[in-house]
């Protein structure tokens, strides 16, 4: 299943960047998200993190993604390799005014059908979280920093 969502923040691309990549405050933008934890010493490309997700607001799994793609101010890419397995990726494009943000998703969870079935039915309230994400992302890199 793929989700794609996208936004014109008005920040430039390294404010963008720089709240994206301080993975341990993403749970307060990511409303799907109770907590993330870098697990070893690496936070750019190669990283992997535990990632505590919410599923209808309730903390139900813990999942492991990796960072499989780090360009700074333009690319950062994951791969889930839990649960739900796929690819997620932020887009960057620096544009007169702000950054083109664009977050796409791809997954699939076992076991084959009924995984798919259970995507499926979720997948309303996924497009719903990208969005609120997004908005709690929008206002956290258009408010000047302290």
């Amino acid at each position: 299943m793929r989700f794609e969502e996208e936004a014109l923040l008005h920040a430039d691309p390294q404010r963008v960047w720089e709240v994206l990549t301080d993975w341990e405050r993403q749970a307060s933008w990511m409303p799907d998200v109770a907590w993330i934890r870098v697990v070893g010493s690496e936070r750019e490309l190669g990283a992997d993190l535990e990632v505590r997700t919410k599923v209808f607001g309730i903390p139900l799994a813990t999942d492991r993604v990796r960072v499989s793609a780090w360009e700074p101010r333009q690319l950062l890419a994951i791969d889930h390799v839990g649960v739900v397995v796929g690819v997620g990726e932020w887009l960057l494009e620096a544009t007169e005014g702000g950054t083109r943000f664009t977050w796409s998703e791809t997954f699939r969870m076992p076991p084959p059908l009924l995984g798919d079935l259970a995507l499926w039915l979720y997948s309303p309230f996924q497009r719903f979280m990208l969005r609120r994400s997004i908005r709690n992302l929008r206002r956290l890199v258009e408010t000047p920093s302290a």
